[in-house]
């Protein structure tokens, strides 16, 4: 063989070997690429140490990719290339435009409800149109695998040895992975845990990038019957064997004299600061119970510390309750001369200062689902229709029901939207919406000016009511084109110096602001203003609104992680004292604070949020797992803390209260996933 073959030879393998190593690493540098352009486009965020992540996570899967489409002949396998490579473009174009418009991960428990979320397909498509260039970049390796000259696709060498080779690099990536996690160590919420273990959409999409997302989530359907719970095993991580609650038999022993004004006077009244737990003999359950899982979730509650009973526990006994949540509300909606009615309950009865409505990753069904169980929603399930065959003991509706009150709730749009005519129901509520009893004119959105006006008048003769309201005018796009009611009170915010998206939002809570004036109006009229409790919270911040628009209502840049999310709780009542709370507190703090503001028969360790007005620590909770006490503030994202004190912070203060935050969550799944109420009161009505 002369040189010149020899040459020849030499220059065919080198060509070969490296086709062979394209091929191999062709998807995951598709795989880098989508989640490159999502970093940057989506979350606005800059390459960091987390890029090391991000390299691993598209070699392993991109490998894994490669293996699956090489074990056929080289026909089929230029099909599976394909297909793989539009899936993956797909896929992450869906997950850009639903985060452009809701800031969250799409769970894909969510397809199963696709069909509702065409009704929003005006704000699709201008998601799509703002988006165009980003979007043509994503599908752009579509475009290249199915116009361009990809000959290289069909050059799958299936020898067993590459095969072999292939697995062997996966493996090592895979064990690399794990060395370099292992690094940062095993505690809750590291980049360990948030890999391998926990579910936390909005960690794992800042480190892991969107398809890790899309892996869990599907790995949490495929695998519901068996994961849908955690193990024997995590759960008793976070019991505390040394922490257990008070006896109820011993409660007498928790009363104080303390000195607060006793009608009117200054009289010395004698408080019950006892527990505020029911007769709950868990010990006696744990002896009963033979499964595994709920002992351990026995244990776990039973070590709990309970909120106890203070001053302002039952002063609202036998008064009505009209309980809000309302779409898109904050503070920034408060305006003294544009929301009035607003203005005035914001600054009446009970003020809080430092209230925060952290979002949650189905939106607004997540958000009600919060501020009407007081538990955290779970990861990739709608919580709240989930719910719906569940025993729920504490929530509004059951608990008002039980004391003879009668109790409605309302919804100014699609009644059966977010599944919620199986939902609120059980709630225990006789539920209307649009389309099951509700009349209002069918508008997007609808007026809830319009919902006040027709269904005060079912309730407000009855001797004792609670009824919920799900409002909608709020609703986003703000613009005066393609929303009803920011066109229909234009005229009232068209002389501000802003631009439309703030006016539009501000014209559409002024819908809300005439609902509640209205409300108190007829309320006044029947001389029970005085006697009927208004409790309104939002079901997330006003992400229809850009960064930058906000920053524009609040006349100062908003700190992401924890400012976005402030917001306003209105709880008010006629006629009574204002008084100003500066604690931390959030949507999770509705149903335990109201259960003891009314004197309801309700266990605190059994809800995940803590009643405000109790002594007990504060403890704000965000879905991405940050914090906020009255010691720090923890950014789980920069993992960051931010001390509030003028003492130092412990670095096992900072853990112990991971821990206890992640154990929230956790628990808070259990409790749905087990229907675990049903487990504690059996004595329950059939």
């Amino acid at each position: 063989m002369n040189d010149k073959m020899v040459n020849k030879n030499i220059i065919s393998k080198i060509i070969d070997n490296k086709k062979r190593i394209f091929t191999a690493l062709y998807f995951s540098a598709i795989i880098f690429y989508l989640e490159i352009i999502f970093k940057f486009f989506c979350l606005n965020q800059k390459i960091d140490g987390t890029i090391i992540y991000l390299v691993l996570y598209s070699l392993a899967f991109g490998l894994i990719l490669n293996l699956i489409s090489t074990l056929i002949n080289k026909k089929i396998n230029r099909i599976i290339s394909i297909f793989f490579v539009i899936f993956l473009c797909f896929a992450v174009t869906v997950q850009f435009i639903y985060y452009k418009l809701f800031y969250t991960p799409m769970v894909l428990y969510s397809v199963t409800g696709a069909g509702q979320v065409l009704e929003f397909a005006d704000m699709v498509f201008e998601a799509i149109i703002n988006n165009f260039a980003v979007l043509i970049l994503l599908f752009a390796p579509a475009f290249s695998i199915l116009f361009g000259k990809t000959k290289h696709l069909s050059y799958k060498n299936t020898f067993f040895k590459q095969k072999i080779i292939t697995i062997l690099s996966i493996i090592l990536v895979n064990v690399f992975m794990l060395i370099t996690l292992s690094f940062g160590g095993k505690d809750v919420n590291s980049d360990y845990d948030i890999y391998y273990g926990t579910n936390v959409p909005d960690l794992v999409i800042n480190r892991f990038g969107i398809l890790k997302v899309m892996q869990k989530d599907l790995g949490n359907i495929i695998f519901k019957n068996a994961a849908s719970a955690s193990s024997t095993t995590d759960l008793n991580k976070y019991i505390d064997d040394e922490n257990t609650s008070p006896d109820v038999s011993i409660q007498d022993d928790f009363c104080n004299i303390i000195d607060v004004p006793n009608e009117g006077n200054k009289d010395i009244e004698k408080i019950d600061t006892s527990p505020n737990i029911m007769d709950i003999d868990f010990d006696k359950l744990i002896e009963s119970e033979t499964d595994e899982n709920i002992i351990a979730i026995h244990k776990y509650f039973s070590s709990v510390e309970p909120t106890n009973k203070n001053e302002y526990t039952g002063i609202f006994k036998d008064y009505n309750l009209i309980l809000i949540t309302a779409e898109g509300f904050s503070h920034l909606a408060i305006d003294k001369e544009l929301t009035p009615t607003l203005y005035k309950m914001a600054n009446e009865s009970f003020v809080f200062n430092n209230f925060y409505n952290p979002i949650w990753g189905v939106s607004t069904s997540d958000g009600e689902y919060v501020a009407c169980q007081g538990l955290i929603p779970k990861s990739g399930v709608w919580s709240f229709y989930t719910s719906g065959e569940n025993y729920l003991p504490f929530v509004m509706g059951n608990q008002f029901k039980k004391l003879g009150y009668s109790t409605r709730a309302y919804h100014n749009h699609l009644y059966d939207y977010y599944r919620r005519d199986v939902s609120h129901p059980n709630l225990g509520y006789d539920y209307k919406g649009l389309g099951n009893g509700l009349v209002v004119k069918e508008t997007w959105p609808e007026s809830d000016l319009e919902m006040i006006d027709v269904t005060v008048p079912e309730y407000i003769n009855d001797e004792k009511f609670h009824t919920y309201y799900m409002t909608v005018s709020g609703h986003k796009n703000y613009t005066f084109y393609g929303n009803y009611i920011a066109g229909k009170n234009r005229e009232f915010v068209d002389h501000l110096e802003a631009s439309e998206p703030v006016k539009a939002y501000l014209a559409c809570n002024i819908e809300l602001d005439r609902a509640m004036e209205l409300l108190i109006r007829q309320l006044e009229e029947k001389e029970i203003a005085d006697k009927t409790v208004i409790a309104i919270s939002a079901d997330h911040y006003p992400y229809g609104l850009e960064k930058e628009e906000i920053d524009e209502l609040t006349g100062h840049e908003v700190e992401n992680n924890f400012e976005l999310y402030k917001s306003s709780f209105i709880l008010w009542t006629e006629g009574r004292e204002t008084v100003i709370i500066d604690k931390p507190c959030s949507s999770l703090d509705i149903i335990p604070t109201i259960s003891n503001l009314f004197g309801l028969e309700y266990d605190s360790r059994l809800l995940m949020g803590r009643d405000i007005f109790s002594t007990s620590d504060p403890l704000v909770v965000f879905s991405n797992r940050s914090f906020i006490t009255d010691k720090a503030m923890y950014n789980s994202v920069t993992k960051e803390v931010t001390n509030l004190t003028d003492n130092p912070i412990d670095e096992d203060y900072i853990k112990n209260i991971n821990k206890e935050v992640s154990g929230k969550f956790v628990f808070s799944a259990e409790i749905l996933d087990r229907d675990y109420y049903s487990h504690v009161f059996k004595e329950k009505e059939k």
